[in-house]
């Protein structure tokens, strides 16, 4: 049977999935966003148009399995001359005369890991997965100051259902104590109409005008077997 079900595997030291990112605060969700992944597996395809984009997100649906949550990390981050006027110059500090300063906090995971799920039509996956391991443009984790430590296709294959497709992959552990399995948190897109669903606005509308429209999810406790990590 045809793969209908792609997987990447998101892994790094750092990683940024702004969620309500605007001006000078840059927060990260707690794990991927689906527009992240729309833009990662963009990056792999060589696409950039918002048509382009639009079609993708809207011929996919995700999930994502928390093997790691991670730590949140804040930075403090500056830059300079990047205060513009209405008038539409560059703000000059009064007292030193100089272009004012910009400062942010921007937040980032610290060495999370991320089993997602990509569910699509087989013709699509097959297209993906060949892009993916030979990808248009480099691949980064929320970021461009992120770029994945392992490989990011992570194989395919046929499932009935997202759920069940990130329930049969194990989870590799550093120090697993025997236990043969494991209970995970997953986030899985489902229709506006299902039990109990959150609403997230991560549907990518324009990459340009950073416009997103609503998309649903649901979290999941999921059961999944444990596998030694290979040191």
């Amino acid at each position: 049977m045809a793969a209908n079900i792609l997987f990447l595997r998101l892994e790094g030291p750092l990683q940024s999935w702004g969620e309500r990112a605007r001006w000078s605060i840059r927060d990260t969700a707690s794990e991927p966003t689906k527009s992240g992944i729309v833009g990662l597996l963009a990056c792999a395809l060589g696409l950039s148009a918002d048509d382009d984009l639009q079609t993708l997100s809207r011929s996919i649906r995700i999930g994502i399995r928390c093997d790691r949550a991670g730590s949140v990390l804040r930075d403090y981050h500056t830059v300079v001359g990047g205060v513009m006027s209405a008038e539409g110059k560059i703000k000059i500090n009064a007292n030193t005369k100089e272009p004012e300063t910009v400062v942010s906090e921007r937040f980032y995971l610290a060495d999370a890991s991320f089993l997602v799920a990509v569910q699509a039509e087989p013709q699509l996956v097959a297209r993906l997965r060949i892009a993916l391991q030979d990808p248009t443009w480099p691949f980064f984790l929320g970021r461009k100051s992120c770029p994945p430590a392992t490989p990011v296709f992570d194989g395919d294959g046929s499932f009935p259902s997202l759920e069940a497709a990130l329930k049969a992959i194990p989870v590799q552990l550093r120090n697993p104590d025997g236990s043969k399995e494991i209970h995970l948190r997953a986030v899985l897109e489902c229709k506006p109409d299902d039990k109990d669903t959150a609403r997230r606005k991560d549907e990518i509308d324009s990459r340009m005008r950073r416009t997103f429209h609503p998309r649903y999810v649901r979290e999941r406790l999921l059961t999944v077997p444990v596998q030694q990590e290979v040191a």
